[in-house]
């Protein structure tokens, strides 16, 4: 399908199916297309690319009538990130996050730093000897870490 190959604006190696984004595609009574987005976070400024993105994908496939239906409910989790979409985020050198429904005492939406003994893998190198430089990246999903073993500086998308 057409929309399987548009890229995240900001990650352009990760697809938004592949990060849960594109959340689904049915479609609707009248027979036209609806392909529903959710942003990361409300107020990711990536999600109007991201819309115009699908609109191009759709009206380049010649689907007929279509419409990108915007959803903030249920919220995005980082879990709807799929294997693959992590495998890519690794090689590109951004650490994946932990599956939210696997770290002891998450919650939905974690504000906080990470707590102490949490250990953040390297994406270059393996290591678990890793340190928070800052909590925010190059995007607001993504916190800068910096590995001790490597000594190469690498983000890490926060789990949500």
């Amino acid at each position: 399908m057409a929309l399987e190959a548009v890229t995240d604006p900001e990650i352009p190696v990760v697809t938004i199916a592949e990060l849960g984004i594109l959340r689904d595609v049915q479609l609707d009574e009248d027979g036209s297309l609806v392909a529903t987005i959710t942003p990361t976070y409300s107020g990711c400024p990536a999600m109007e690319q991201i819309a115009d993105d699908v609109s191009h994908a759709l009206q380049a496939a010649d689907v007929g009538a279509y419409r990108v239906r915007s959803v903030l409910s249920p919220a995005w989790t980082t879990d709807w990130i799929t294997a693959e979409g992590q495998r890519k985020l690794r090689d590109f050198g951004i650490a994946p996050p932990a599956y939210v429904a696997e770290v002891d005492g998450a919650r939905p939406i974690r504000l906080t730093r990470p707590a102490q003994g949490e250990h953040i893998t390297c994406p270059q190198c393996g290591s678990h000897d890793t340190v928070l430089i800052s909590a925010f990246g190059s995007t607001a999903c993504k916190a800068l870490y910096r590995c001790r073993a490597c000594r190469e500086p690498f983000d890490y998308f926060k789990p949500y």
